[in-house]
C-alpha cells in the first residue's frame, strides 16, 4: 500500500466529489471526438445553477460521451457522478468571479495557441486535415473553446491562490505519519539519489570544415536548379525527424527553434532559400515555404560536423581530469557542473542533480533507472564518484559522464528518519486536499445550487434537491 492510496483511504470520509472536481479542473478541453460524426444532436436545456452560473444538458452528455469511450459500458447513473463534478467546479468559478480574480485574456489565447499548435503539430501542420477530423477550422475550434479555457484558468488560479500560502510543519508530519495503521505502512524499495555532469565532446575544425563544404555543396546544386531540395534533404539531411519528409518541419510559432535558427527563417521571404547558417546542432540552410500569421512553415538540410576518435579521446580524459580535481578537493562538484555540463540537461540547473520525473523527486528505485546507470551507480558508496563513462544523449549523440552517489537507502518500512521528506510530501498534499474538500463544503452551503428534477433519483445529488 503506498502514501497515495493511505491518502485516498484517510478522505473515504470526505465527499468522493473532490477528486473528481480536481479532474474537472485539470481536464484537457481537447477531448471532443471529430464533429462530423452521424450523431444525433443533443436539444440542450439548462440542468442546474450555481449562483450565476449555469449548467448545460450538453456539458454532462460530452463529459458521460467522454467517460464512455474511456470505458465502454459505463452505466447511465454515472451521470449523476458528473454532474456534481461540474457543480463542484462551477463553485470554484463562482467563488473566483465573487473575489474578482480576473483572467488575462492573452493567457487565455496562449493556452488555446499552445493546446492547438500542439494537435496541429501531430497533424504535420496539416490545417485541411484538422478540419476534416473536426468538422471546423483551427479558428473556429479557438471560438468554441474559448470560454471553456477561461474558465479553466480561473479555477485554477482559484484553486492556486487558495492552496499556495498552505505550509506543513514538523509536528503536522509526525501527527500524519501517526495517523496511518502501522500495518498500512509501505514498505520502500532501495532507493538511491545521485548526481551528473555530462560533458559532450567539441568537433575538430578539420571534421567542420568538411562538413561545411558538403552543405555548401548540397545549397549550390539546388539553388542553380540542377537538384531538387525536398530528394537533397531525404538523402543527406542529418535530421531524421524532418529528412523523411523532404525536410519539411511543418508549422511552428516563434520560441520553437534556437535562436540562430529562429532569427533566419522569421527573416526569409517565401520559397527564399537562407545562407548556411551554424547552431548547436550542425550546419543548415533553410526555405520557408509558408507563412501564416506569427507561423511559419519551413524546410531545411542538416549536415553535422563527425566526431572523431580523437574528439572522443580528448574529451574522456578532460571529464577524467575534472574528476581528479573533484576527488582531491581542488573543485567541488556542483562548480565542476557549472563549468562541464552541459547546460540543455535539466540536471544542470539543478546543481548536477537528476530529477525523477516520474514522481517529481530526485530518488530513483533500482527498477526506475536504466541498466547502464544502475550499474554504474550500484558498487558505490554515498559521495562516491564513478568512472567516466561513455554517454548516448537523447538527440543520438556521444558524449560522456560522470555520476556521484548522493544517498542510498535499503529496502525498509516506512518511517520518518529515512523518508521524512517523502512523507512531509503526502502530508502536505492531504492537507491541501482536506482544506480544498472543506472550503468547496463551504462555499456550497453559501451559494444558491438549484438541480433539475430529473436528477432528483441521483443520491450523489441529494443535498441540492429543491423541496
Amino acid at each position: 500500500m503506498n502514501f497515495q492510496k493511505i491518502m485516498t483511504t484517510k478522505s473515504n470520509n470526505m465527499n468522493k466529489s473532490w477528486f473528481s472536481v480536481y479532474a474537472v479542473i485539470l481536464f484537457s478541453i481537447l477531448y471532443t471526438p471529430a464533429a462530423n460524426s452521424q450523431e444525433s444532436v443533443l436539444i440542450d436545456k439548462v440542468i442546474a445553477k450555481v449562483g450565476s452560473e449555469y449548467i448545460l444538458k450538453s456539458e454532462v452528455e460530452e463529459e458521460f460521451s467522454y467517460a464512455l469511450k474511456q470505458q465502454p459500458g459505463l452505466d447511465e447513473k454515472v451521470k449523476c457522478d458528473v454532474l456534481k463534478s461540474i457543480i463542484e467546479q462551477k463553485v470554484i468559478i463562482y467563488q473566483a468571479k465573487l473575489d474578482s480574480i480576473e483572467i488575462n485574456e492573452e493567457e487565455v489565447e496562449q493556452q488555446l495557441d499552445f493546446r492547438f499548435d500542439a494537435v496541429l503539430r501531430q497533424m504535420n501542420g496539416d490545417e485541411s486535415f484538422f478540419k476534416d477530423y473536426y468538422g471546423a477550422t483551427v479558428a473556429e475550434m479557438k471560438d468554441r473553446y474559448r470560454d471553456d479555457q477561461r474558465q479553466k484558468l480561473l479555477a485554477e488560479k482559484m484553486q492556486f491562490e487558495l492552496l499556495s500560502t498552505i505550509e506543513i510543519t514538523p509536528k503536522e508530519v509526525e501527527k500524519f505519519f501517526e495517523s496511518i495503521p502501522k500495518d498500512s505502512l509501505p514498505y520502500f524499495k532501495s532507493d538511491m539519489e545521485f548526481s551528473e555532469i555530462v560533458f559532450k565532446p567539441s568537433v575538430n575544425e578539420a571534421e567542420k570544415q568538411k562538413a561545411f563544404d558538403k552543405i555548401t555543396s548540397l545549397r549550390s546544386r539546388i539553388v542553380d536548379g540542377k537538384e531538387d531540395f525536398a530528394t537533397l534533404a531525404t538523402k543527406y539531411s542529418q535530421d531524421p525527424g524532418s529528412a523523411v519528409r523532404g525536410g519539411d518541419l511543418g508549422f511552428a510559432k516563434r520560441g520553437s527553434y534556437v535562436p540562430e535558427f529562429e532569427a533566419t527563417v522569421y527573416a526569409l521571404k517565401k520559397d527564399e532559400i537562407s545562407e548556411i547558417i551554424e547552431t548547436e546542432f550542425g550546419y543548415h540552410f533553410i526555405q520557408l515555404t509558408e507563412r501564416k500569421g506569427n507561423s511559419v512553415k519551413a524546410r531545411h538540410i542538416l549536415i553535422k560536423p563527425e566526431i572523431t576518435s580523437e574528439d572522443l579521446n580528448t574529451a574522456k580524459v578532460t571529464l577524467q581530469n575534472v574528476k581528479t580535481l573533484i576527488e582531491t578537493d581542488s573543485l567541488s562538484f556542483e562548480k565542476a557542473v557549472k563549468t562541464y555540463s552541459l547546460k540543455s540537461l535539466p540536471s544542470y540547473s539543478n546543481s548536477g542533480r537528476v530529477k525523477n520525473f516520474q514522481n517529481n523527486s530526485t530518488f530513483f528505485a533500482a527498477d526506475e533507472l536504466d541498466a547502464d546507470t544502475y550499474f554504474t551507480l550500484f558498487d558505490l558508496k554515498p559521495s562516491q564518484l564513478s568512472k567516466v563513462e561513455s554517454f548516448t544523449l537523447p538527440s543520438g549523440e556521444k558524449a560522456f559522464r560522470l555520476l556521484k552517489l548522493n544517498s542510498l537507502s535499503k529496502p525498509h518500512r516506512a518511517n520518518l528518519k529515512e523518508d521524512y521528506h517523502k512523507i512531509a510530501t503526502f502530508a502536505k498534499e492531504s492537507k491541501k486536499m482536506e482544506y480544498f474538500y472543506n472550503w468547496i463544503q463551504e462555499r456550497k452551503r453559501e451559494m444558491y445550487i438549484y438541480v433539475d428534477p430529473s436528477f432528483n433519483s441521483c443520491p450523489e445529488l441529494t443535498e441540492y434537491v429543491n423541496p
